[in-house]
């Protein structure tokens, strides 16, 4: 738990150092630049438990809206932020190996609100081209619903973990918040913007209660994403 909990304050620190750049970048060119659109993709889903369950990546959906702001071009970067309002599914599908064919998943559906720094490299957020860019910052989340299959044979008699609890365990702590970052390109046309993202995304909160009287000592989401976002300009 220690470890845990000195993880948790280094990422944040790391984070609002992070954060405080493109603010304190005050030399460059001011931009004035909002965008808005759509986003959608995948999530490759798992939950970080202790006691450990074996797990296989879960695949699940995700849509929501992009805002972004580009405030000023600082030598050959351009600085920003975005946020997003997404609907978010996680979860995890367990990874069974007792000779019972049994298999079973859970998917959890949230809404999610990254809100990240956005720092772009390559042609000017103005004109047509191909960009690079990173995305980082923390993410906040609230459970919606949730919903387990399993399949017909169902029996846990035969576990070799012996880990059973979180069959049928309601989600206790509904909100989660983590840090997400990610990396990709843009295409900037006449019509708007094209972008490209894979992000990772590490949670910090646990959904089961986590004192010395539970059961589970950690139970955080994380995930892959991949996105494809389009963007139109409201203000350049």
């Amino acid at each position: 738990m220690t470890t845990i909990k000195n993880c948790k304050h280094i990422c944040l620190l790391v984070l609002a150092l992070l954060l405080a750049l493109p603010a304190a970048a005050q030399l460059g060119e001011e931009r004035h630049n909002l965008a808005i659109g759509v986003n959608g993709g995948v999530n490759l889903s798992s939950v970080s438990f202790q006691p450990r369950i074996k797990e296989n990546t879960l695949k699940a959906a995700s849509m929501g809206i992009t805002m972004r702001y580009m405030s000023e071009k600082y030598f050959n970067m351009m600085c920003g932020v975005q946020m997003e309002l997404n609907y978010s599914q996680r979860g995890w599908e367990e990874n069974i190996e007792d000779g019972s064919e049994n298999t079973y998943n859970r998917v959890m559906n949230y809404v999610e609100v990254p809100f990240m720094a956005h720092l772009a490299f390559g042609k000017d957020a103005l004109n047509r081209g191909v960009k690079f860019f990173v995305n980082l910052g923390p993410q906040f989340a609230m459970f919606l619903s949730d919903k387990e299959n399993m399949s017909d044979n169902w029996d846990t008699s035969a576990r070799p973990g012996g880990v059973t609890e979180q069959y049928g365990k309601a989600v206790e702590t509904k909100f989660d918040y983590g840090i997400v970052g990610g990396a990709g390109l843009e295409l900037s046309t006449g019509i708007g913007h094209f972008l490209l993202e894979g992000r990772y995304y590490f949670g910090l909160a646990d959904f089961y209660k986590n004192s010395k009287k539970d059961y589970f000592e950690r139970s955080a989401h994380s995930y892959i994403g991949i996105r494809l976002s389009y963007l139109i300009d409201l203000i350049k």
